[in-house]
């Protein structure tokens, strides 16, 4: 589908190898397998990291290919063909760690961090949420404290999806009084593996490409150099979350609604073709076709939303209101395109026999992560002065 500007050349021939790829590694038995066993191919990963994809969020003198925001997005697009399983673990490293670390880490957290990642051998998860605070990530109650040349957390996150694989958590803490709700406010990156780190699986029910999980902090001893961006970023916490990195989290989960519902979309399609009732493809009867190409038309306003938020963020220019109405568009969006699609195909939809069963659980919590759509209505409304 043509798009307001050609896209650019070699996003066009990376969306070709992709889509060969996932066809060929990722057959829809595995995908049914991955969803049930709530996990991902780390061998497939490794292939998928080989490529060099993960670098393009990571700038060339750490590794990466120089930051190609439009890029990435048509990558997590194109994984999304084959559901959550490749999607998830690149956006862990690619965006998680890849994106934060190039725009908010310290010289040597680069060093250390950013080649590593650049070559898919680390995983960095959020520690963001918390069993009392969701949307109002300002309030939050996890706590860091200096303690000479070292630093102590204490505190428990919720929904620390990936948290049993990745390397490091990507940590807000609050490090200061609650009256200076902005200014009182540092990551943290926090290793896994850190004495005082421990964790339990919480079940969902969408993007099952792993575990998400409760993290408990007690007592959890650093240098002061994991705080992100090193000491001098202290109390700095609130311009790296509202910052650049925001808009692209906000392309990023926005790329992946886009990339399932399009999933969901191919498959009603080629079904609507296949099976024939009353002496016809179902296709050719009106009330179907209308709710495909109903869709198709709600599919091409998505991909317009998203790939323009993409281009201005890939030009560095101001797109706080872009990302944030396009998060919302192709969030509640797709989950009309989903239940469209799952009408189409009937029975079969609510089953495991295609994939549209997994990809209306996964759309249907679009909505509410990466900053529901709610939020980004509050925050519209704040940005457009209302």
């Amino acid at each position: 589908m043509t798009s307001f500007a050609p896209e650019p050349a070699h996003v066009t021939e990376l969306r070709r190898q992709l889509s060969r790829w996932v066809a060929d590694r990722m057959p829809r038995e595995k995908r049914r397998e991955w969803d049930k066993a709530h996990t991902w191919d780390r061998a497939l990963f490794k292939e998928l990291a080989e490529m060099g994809l993960i670098g393009l969020t990571i700038p060339e003198e750490y590794g990466g290919q120089g930051e190609d925001i439009y890029a990435a997005a048509a990558v997590i697009e194109e994984l999304c063909q084959g559901g959550p399983s490749m999607a998830g673990p690149f956006i862990h490293a690619a965006f998680y760690g890849g994106l934060n670390i190039s725009e908010n880490g310290s010289k040597e957290q680069k060093e250390a961090l950013l080649p590593k990642l650049a070559r898919g051998e680390m995983f960095l998860c959020y520690g963001l949420s918390e069993p009392n605070v969701g949307g109002d990530l300002p309030s939050v109650e996890t706590r860091v404290t200096r303690d000479g040349d070292e630093i102590v957390i204490n505190g428990a996150k919720r929904w620390c999806t990936g948290a049993d694989w990745s390397d490091y958590i990507y940590c807000l803490c609050r490090s200061g009084g609650p009256e200076d709700r902005h200014g009182n406010l540092t990551f943290v990156l926090v290793p896994t593996d850190a004495p005082g780190v421990s964790m339990q699986p919480l079940e969902h029910a969408n993007l099952r490409y792993t575990d998400s999980m409760d993290v408990f902090l007690d007592d959890v001893r650093l240098p002061a150099s994991a705080i992100v961006g090193g000491p001098e970023k202290w109390n700095k916490g609130w311009e790296a979350l509202a910052g650049r990195a925001l808009d692209v989290e906000k392309i990023e989960i926005t790329a992946v609604a886009y990339g399932i519902a399009r999933a969901a979309l191919e498959e009603a399609w080629t079904y609507a073709q296949e099976r024939t009732q009353f002496g016809k493809p179902i296709s050719r009867h009106q009330a179907i076709a209308h709710k495909l190409v109903t869709a198709r038309t709600k599919l091409a306003a998505c991909r317009h939303m998203l790939y323009h938020a993409a281009w201005l963020a890939s030009e560095h220019m101001p797109c706080s209101v872009e990302t944030a109405m396009a998060k919302l568009y192709v969030a509640d969006t797709g989950v009309e395109i989903g239940l469209a699609c799952q009408q189409v195909i009937g029975a079969y939809g609510l089953s495991d026999a295609y994939d549209i069963e997994r990809n209306v659980r996964d759309l249907l919590g679009m909505p509410i992560v990466g900053g529901s759509s709610d939020i980004q209505k509050n925050n519209l409304a704040r940005m457009l002065r209302l």
